[in-house]
């Protein structure tokens, strides 16, 4: 009888603070704990808890949940959080990281109108991943769309692909609104993919962080070629819950999020000859 091998990866489950927004910072700490999630991943928002390190390490320390990643405030919501500049923004995120015990720093490509930001920042990525031992990780976004022509945003991309970043961050639901197979995109990003958001989307222009399988984003695949590469980074679910009021039914989605997710990082399809074999967990 053939032996079918479930890999297993090593990669930590993590919840996103912004799965909870706009509830209070503690609230994703304590529904991670209860939930059995590895960890949380932190994004810096407009809210002070999420900029102050020391109610942040209070929080992991009550809940017991680590910080695995720290999400720098780089959104239009976010120009004046920390600053006004962007490379300050950066370097106090990679600060926060380090003081919390995270190992990533989650960064957007700069606007278009961040002229010298952009010009320097492949090189300054690179440089304060050295100098700091961070994964300071890229994400893919998406061109925006207005009045139905595309708006190309950032500088030097949306897309990481053909960029130069040591280190990338793939957000699903970013691949769903710019058109772009998720699953394609991990393949060639190969070793370079060191973090991932898992989320999912319809292909709307909205930028939607739907529950994973319920979009057309192919989650479960991304999920199976973590487990068949062994990725060792971190899979953190970031969904949009803004829509409720109700903590029941925002529990009830965090929960599928993480069961969907753990599931998929313990499978890999069946070949046509494997139907009869045994499962093994390859440690």
């Amino acid at each position: 009888m053939a032996v079918n091998t479930v890999r297993v990866p090593k990669a930590s489950v993590a919840l996103s603070t912004a799965s909870v927004f706009p509830e209070p910072l503690g609230t994703a700490f304590d529904l991670a704990a209860s939930l059995g999630y590895d960890a949380v991943e932190v994004m810096v928002g407009v809210d002070e808890a999420s900029q102050d390190v020391r109610t942040v390490r209070r929080h992991r320390d009550r809940s017991g949940m680590p910080v695995a990643a720290v999400h720098a405030p780089c959104l239009l919501i976010t120009q004046r959080v920390w600053g006004t500049d962007p490379w300050g923004k950066l370097e106090r995120s990679a600060e926060m990281a380090i003081e919390l015990g995270a190992d990533t720093v989650v960064v957007h490509p700069p606007f278009r109108w961040q002229r010298d930001y952009a010009r320097g920042f492949t090189g300054g990525v690179r440089e304060l991943a050295q100098r700091t031992g961070l994964r300071i990780a890229v994400e893919n976004m998406f061109p925006w769309r207005a009045r139905g022509r595309q708006v190309q945003a950032y500088a030097p991309g949306w897309n990481p692909i053909g960029e130069d970043y040591p280190y990338v961050t793939l957000d699903l639901s970013h691949a769903a609104t710019s058109g772009v197979d998720a699953a394609a995109m991990a393949r060639e990003l190969g070793p370079r993919l060191a973090h991932v958001h898992m989320a999912d989307g319809s292909g709307s222009a909205r930028d939607e962080h739907l529950v994973p399988g319920r979009g057309s984003q192919p989650c479960a695949a991304v999920c199976e070629w973590l487990a068949e590469t062994l990725f060792a980074g971190h899979v953190v679910v970031e969904v949009n819950t803004r829509r409720t009021d109700d903590p029941a039914e925002r529990e009830s989605d965090l929960a599928e999020a993480l069961a969907f997710t753990r599931l998929h990082l313990a499978t890999r399809p069946l070949g046509r000859d494997e139907s009869d074999s045994r499962t093994v967990v390859d440690p």
